[in-house]
């Protein structure tokens, strides 16, 4: 597994993808956090926290993690090394565990500078405006399940077709019902509780600072979920 973790970084670093990635990534979130004028803008907000951040980032993560994992087995399967891969002394499972955390690893390493918001905001806010650590470490966290689960709905899209724009728009789109779907349905009241079926409201959950082992029970069940499929549909290839 830790060879092909290995071989996705590489693949990701030796050429622009990943540094495109992290670039677009933070440069993106810095315009509307505190350059463009709007509701996101942290200085226009008049009080300190990062709810602004927290709230774009999924979006963002909407097109970004497809963009990262649209080519994982796609290319595989459009140039044929795919069979390559099978004869090495590796299992599927190892194939796809190696995929996903290369992936997951290139997404904490964008994160990770997004850290200096945490410190800007202490800093401006001074003793009374101090950031509320209990959410924001919570939002954290909910940002990093999320994005596990991006990541393996990802990597199944890209068993799906050998055309990376197919897999990225598949993607996005499952994405985006488990995100917003139930949400949207909840609003109807045909179904109660249906919103907790979705992403958003176990996201949300996390985000006040309340670690529930429900919500986190919810993201590793369907991140593993969607690596099962990824197996499967890997097994019958």
């Amino acid at each position: 597994m830790f060879a092909i973790l290995k071989k996705e970084l590489n693949s990701f670093f030796s050429s622009p993808i990943g540094y495109l990635v992290i670039g677009v990534f933070l440069i993106t979130n810095g315009l509307f956090l505190w350059i463009f004028k709007g509701d996101f803008n942290i200085l226009d907000a008049g009080f300190a926290d990062l709810n602004s951040f927290f709230f774009i980032a999924p979006w963002f993560f909407l097109f970004l993690i497809p963009a990262i994992t649209m080519r994982s087995f796609s290319d595989e399967f459009r140039l044929g090394t795919i069979e390559i891969l099978k004869t090495k002394p590796v299992t599927n499972w190892q194939i796809v565990n190696g995929k996903f955390f290369g992936a997951l690893s290139l997404i904490i390493l964008a994160l990770l500078p997004t850290l200096i918001y945490t410190i800007s905001i202490n800093t401006l806010g001074g003793e009374i405006g101090r950031l509320d650590s209990g959410s924001t470490i919570g939002s954290y966290v909910g940002l990093l399940f999320l994005a596990s689960t991006y990541t393996s709905i990802g990597l199944f899209t890209s068993t799906l077709s050998s055309n990376q724009i197919v897999a990225f728009l598949l993607a996005i789109i499952i994405c985006f019902l488990l995100y917003v779907g139930f949400d949207a349905l909840a609003d109807f009241d045909l179904v109660p509780g249906i919103q907790n079926l979705g992403m958003k409201s176990h996201f949300d959950s996390i985000s006040r600072g309340v670690i529930d082992s429900r919500d986190l029970i919810y993201f590793m069940s369907t991140t593993i979920f969607f690596l099962f499929l990824t197996n499967l549909k890997l097994t019958q290839e």
